[in-house]
């Protein structure tokens, strides 16, 4: 509540952060040009080094247009409570634009790429987008990390008539503004989430593979926007929409299957006390763990609480650790946890790049090659994104941001947009149509693809009940 509260404050305020964060010099960016280049530069600086919109209307030779490049600029989360995928998603973005300039560029023009962290810190991350479109001249905006984050940026996108893709911000209350120029690249809105894992332990269960079944769970999460939305839509409750008088109500999945809740707690963010949250979850004898969590820091903080008080359940569900840095920290103690994803390396869909197919493989190779390790899925939600605003363009034929969004608005599955996570169609909200999570689970140091079952080659059983340390 005192986070949301302070969001509903910094918007109060927005304009004079507005008026103040030009003459702020200290947040440090990182601009990579055309060549690759990384300069680190002060707002100061990168307002006299960077093309605005008004000068390139103003070039008057096909020659000189193509020697000035697009600028997509991004405010992510490098440091804080954020930064583990904040910094993965900056080098999805990078390995994206890389490849369009490798295929020269769009409508002949390079790409230049502008991150600046903004700290985990949604004031900080106001002052740099409204910095980005008004002195940067950012030719197209890539979306941000985190509902808390994404909430207040989109908000100042809106406002300056700016399309914002989004690449992980899914609390409801985000897309139920009836904001026009903001879409979705993951596959559900946070409340819609549980849909996946209630379907894969209904489908184990019917299988055989989970007996007897489940029937009772510990739901768990920290007190943030992204795992608030995860939880209600578990339980079920009213979502209540900022700056209106709509309410959205939920009808929870979890009592549509008979699993009953035997202990339930928030967690502040910060948080340390995990200890005596993990004997608590312990002492519930709950068969089940549902922890959604803000960051992959409170993931690998929980299953390590859950090793030192030796508590094991059958089934653990997380909302993070997909990323390879769970698996690095955890170890064995890793083993037999579940998690939802947007993407997975079997999952081999066939996307677009410079007007040719470019596969989920391709991307595998390639960014494996260039950044000497694999991919996980807070670079391949990006570099999707990445791919739909590059398609936008071209598709309009232009940076016209309005018209941008209404090209991606237009989209039908005969015509989607189409990227390494699949083909992207929004509803009049900006959320995917007829979309749902992969769930992954941690076998062995290996994180295998558990469901949906036989929509890709490559899918094994899930293990249950989970492994003991």
């Amino acid at each position: 509540m005192i986070r949301f509260t302070r969001l509903l404050t910094l918007l109060a305020v927005f304009a004079l952060i507005v008026a103040a964060c030009s003459s702020d010099s200290d947040d440090d960016t990182t601009t990579t040009a055309a060549g690759g280049e990384e300069t680190t530069t002060t707002a100061a600086a990168a307002e006299e080094t960077t093309t605005t919109a008004a000068a390139a209307e103003e070039t008057t030779t096909t020659a000189a247009m193509s020697e000035d490049p697009l600028l997509f600029a991004a405010s992510l989360p490098l440091t804080g409570d954020f930064a583990i995928p904040g910094s993965k998603h900056a080098d999805g973005y990078q390995f994206c634009v890389d490849e369009i300039n490798a295929r020269g560029g769009i409508l002949g023009r390079q790409v230049e790429l502008l991150v600046e962290d903004n700290r985990s810190d949604p004031e900080v991350t106001v002052s740099q987008v409204q910095r980005q479109i008004e002195v940067e001249g950012a030719d197209a905006l890539l979306g941000t990390f985190s509902s808390l984050l994404t909430f207040p940026a989109s908000t100042v996108a809106n406002q300056n008539d700016m399309m914002y893709p989004i690449p992980s911000g899914a609390a409801l209350r985000i897309w139920e503004r009836g904001f026009q120029n903001i879409f979705y690249f993951q596959q559900n809105a946070a409340e819609l989430i549980g849909f996946s894992p209630v379907s894969m332990i209904e489908y184990y269960t019917e299988t055989g593979v989970i007996d007897p079944a489940i029937t009772t769970t510990a739901i768990v999460n920290a007190d943030d926007f992204f795992a608030n939305a995860i939880v209600t839509g578990l339980v079920g409750g009213e979502v209540a929409i900022p700056d209106s008088d709509e309410v959205v109500t939920v009808e929870g999945y979890l009592p549509t299957v008979g699993i009953d809740v035997v202990y339930q707690e928030q967690w502040p963010v910060p948080f340390t006390d995990w200890l005596t949250l993990a004997n608590s979850i312990k002492n519930s004898d709950a068969e089940m763990v549902v922890a959604a969590t803000a960051s992959p820091d409170e993931a690998i903080s929980l299953m390590n609480a859950f090793a030192t008080v030796q508590y094991n359940p059958k089934l653990v569900w997380m909302s993070q650790g997909a990323q390879s840095e769970f698996q690095e920290t955890l170890g064995d103690v890793a083993n037999g946890v579940t998690i939802h994803s947007a993407w997975h390396p079997l999952a081999d869909w066939e996307g677009v790049l410079g007007g040719e197919v470019y596969t989920n493989t391709d991307f595998i190779d390639g960014f494996t090659e260039s950044f000497g390790r694999a991919p996980d899925e807070d670079e391949a939600i990006p570099f999707s994104l990445c791919q739909g605003v590059e398609q936008a363009i071209l598709g309009v034929g232009s940076t016209d941001n309005v018209a941008m969004s209404e090209w991606m608005h237009a989209r039908t599955p005969d015509d989607p947009v189409k990227t390494i996570l699949g083909d992207w169609v929004w509803d009049e909200r900006g959320l995917p149509v007829d979309r749902s999570m992969i769930m992954v689970q941690w076998q062995d140091g290996e994180l295998k693809f558990v469901y949906p079952v036989g929509e890709f080659p490559g899918t094994v059983d899930l293990v249950y009940p989970k492994p003991e340390f």
